[in-house]
This record gives structure tokens, C-alpha cells and sequence, in this order.
């Protein structure tokens, strides 16, 4: 580990066993500052340490420390106020107890340290700590005093390094009260599953290959003006629309997370990304046709038809005998309807209009 300067010198206090340590930053701030200036001449604007009653500047060694009270009086207090109190943890990171990770609720989560064993008797019972935490997949809760106050810890492994988190006392923690929707609202199913669908589109991210582009952009904006030249503008991004439809805005995020990853969104996925099926309209030509297809005629309809056809069409002599010739004709023809062949019937049915035989009336 690259060698940086030491916050805190103290030790573990584990049972009986002590281990002196060095604390480190574990963590560190990349952020750009700036200073204030005159806008007019570019000058420095500094902030000077004045003495309300006197009306003058002080120096460092002259300020001290005070509790304001309710009513506005300044209580001093002395560094040697301070070390007087009865303080177990100044110097010690005493472990209290070892629970699961779980236990552990991230909001409670400060600052971070890298514990480094201080000396060459200090790496054995180093190494013993950091083997127990590893074995019993726990964590270490502890008390330590840093800058003036008593606060509580996380011990854990980071590879081959103890690590302390800082943690917020439990009373420190806002309860969430009147944060939460206060309306009552249902999710369906369909929503719950397309937001599955985008997580599963996002899926997961190698967090070291996020970056901060907010940085980068300032860096090459102060790189720019310090050369003279002009910064590039960043192109302005779209604004986005008022979300009306919580499905259409989750089927677009999933189409575009897809899109964005170069997989592909074919209209085989118009169920999953909300795509609508195409509606083609029938033809009124492929109408007609179908509609004016005939239905195949089989050879006995053909028969029967031909047969009611010559029937119809046969004449009678005499008004008294036409019902017995009229009989006699259509037993005739039927037989030798009979005898002829599909075909045959087949085209005369074409070729012969469909008429209905009425029966003649009988005269007295």
C-alpha cells in the first residue's frame, strides 16, 4: 500500500490481546474547488477572523473553544476541559462484539479507514484478527474517539487489510416519517415484470469502470481557457417529455437500454417492448373473389337437379291426364338420369337455368 500519512495512532483492544495501529484515509476526494474572486479585478477573496467586540482581526492562537446556550451565552471550553473526561476509547478501538453483515443498516455507513498494523509485533496478532473476521464471515462493532468525541465502528476485511467504517450512532438516524407516498397506489403485475424486464436489460456494472464525467468536462473546460482557447460546448440533450403512461415510458427505457447494448429488438419482441402488431386491410378484389368462388357440386346434386330440370320442362297433352303423365314422365326421366353420366349432367346443370316445377291446377 502506498505509504500516507497516519491520522490516528492507537491500538485494537481484542479480549486481552492489544494490536497497535495506524489509521489511514481509506477514501479520497476528487472533487474540483474553487476559489471566490473579484469579478472586476480577478483579486482573491478571503474570508478574516474578526473579533466581534474589539472589532479586529485575531490570530490562530488566540481562538478558543465555546458551547453557545440557549439564551446565547458562549461557555468556554479547554482542550484540557476535554481531556478530563472520562474517555475509555481515547486511544484504543475497543470491538464490543462481532454480529453479520446484514446487521449493519448502510445508512448508518461514514467514513472509511485502512487500519495498519504500527511495527513488526503488531503483525501477528494483525493477521489473527483479520483470519478470525474472514472465517466467521462476520464484522467487528467498535468504539474509538476521533477529534474530540466518542464514535462508533466496523471492522471488516478488505483483501489483506482490516478496514473500519465509521458509523452514525443509532440515534443519529431520521426516522422516515411523511417521506413515503401518502396516496395509495397498485402496481400491476404487467409493470412489475417490464421493470424487471429493464432490470435485466441494465444488468450489472464493473464499478470500477464508472467514472465521473461531470469532472472530466470541468478539467477540459479549465484546460481550454487556460490555453487561450474556447471551451467545446457539450450539446444540449433533449428535453424529456412529461411521463403520462408509466408502461409506455418502461417499454421505451427497455427498447432503448437494448438499443443502447447493440442487442437486437426484432418485431418478434413487439409483445416484450410494446410494439403494435401491423393491421393489413383485406382487398375489396380478394373479397369479390372469395366470395364468388362456388362450392364444388357432387354427382348426385347434379342428378336430382337435372332430374327436377326435365320434369319441369315436359309438356301435358290433356288437362284430365296430366297429373298421371306428369307422374310417369318424372319416374322416366329419373331413371334415365340415373344412367347418365357425371359429366354429362354436370354440364347441362351449367349450361340450364334453375326453375322450380309448379304444379298445374286440376280443372273440374
Amino acid at each position: 500500500m502506498r505509504q500516507v500519512r497516519s491520522i490516528w495512532n492507537g491500538a485494537i483492544s481484542f479480549g486481552l490481546v492489544s494490536i497497535p495501529i495506524k489509521l489511514v484515509n481509506a477514501t479520497e476526494s476528487h472533487s474540483i474547488s474553487f476559489r471566490q474572486i473579484h469579478t472586476e479585478d480577478g483579486g482573491r477573496i478571503r474570508y478574516r477572523k474578526v473579533c466581534e467586540l474589539e472589532d479586529r482581526e485575531v490570530t490562530q492562537a488566540e481562538i478558543g473553544k465555546a458551547y453557545e446556550d440557549a439564551d446565547g451565552t458562549m461557555i468556554p471550553i479547554t482542550d484540557d476541559d476535554l481531556a478530563q473526561l472520562p474517555i475509555p476509547t481515547a486511544r484504543t478501538i475497543e470491538i464490543v462484539a462481532f454480529v453479520p453483515a446484514d446487521r449493519i443498516d448502510p445508512l448508518q455507513m461514514d467514513a472509511a479507514y485502512y487500519l495498519s498494523a504500527n511495527g513488526v509485533p503488531a503483525a501477528k496478532p494483525y493477521t489473527l484478527l483479520r483470519e478470525a473476521l474472514k472465517r466467521s464471515q462476520k464484522v467487528a462493532i467498535a468504539k474509538y474517539a476521533l477529534r474530540g468525541r466518542e464514535r462508533l465502528g466496523m471492522l471488516r476485511v478488505v483483501d489483506d487489510v482490516i478496514a473500519m467504517h465509521g458509523l452514525l450512532w443509532p440515534d443519529e438516524i431520521r426516522v422516515p416519517e411523511g417521506v413515503a407516498p401518502d396516496t395509495s397506489v397498485t402496481v400491476r403485475d404487467k409493470e412489475l415484470d417490464l421493470a424487471d424486464a429493464l432490470m435485466d436489460t441494465l444488468g450489472e456494472v464493473d464499478l470500477a469502470d464508472l467514472h465521473d464525467d461531470y469532472r472530466e468536462a470541468v478539467e477540459e473546460m479549465i484546460t481550454a481557457k487556460a490555453s487561450g482557447e474556447q471551451p467545446a460546448e457539450s450539446p444540449t440533450p433533449a428535453p424529456s417529455g412529461k411521463v403520462l403512461d408509466l408502461m409506455a415510458a418502461l417499454e421505451k427505457s427497455v427498447r432503448e437500454a437494448k438499443e443502447s447494448r447493440g442487442e437486437d429488438t426484432g418485431e418478434d419482441a413487439g409483445a416484450d417492448t410494446g410494439k403494435k402488431a401491423e393491421v393489413r386491410p383485406i382487398s375489396s378484389r380478394s373479397t369479390r373473389s372469395s366470395r364468388a368462388t362456388p362450392k364444388q357440386t357432387t354427382g348426385k346434386k347434379s342428378t336430382s337437379s337435372a332430374a327436377k330440370k326435365t320434369a319441369a320442362k315436359k309438356p301435358t297433352a290433356s288437362t284430365s291426364t296430366s297429373a298421371k303423365k306428369s307422374t310417369g314422365a318424372t319416374k322416366k326421366t329419373t331413371t334415365t338420369a340415373k344412367k347418365t353420366p357425371a359429366k354429362t349432367t354436370a354440364k347441362s346443370t351449367a349450361k340450364t337455368p334453375t326453375k322450380k316445377a309448379t304444379p298445374r291446377k286440376r280443372t273440374a
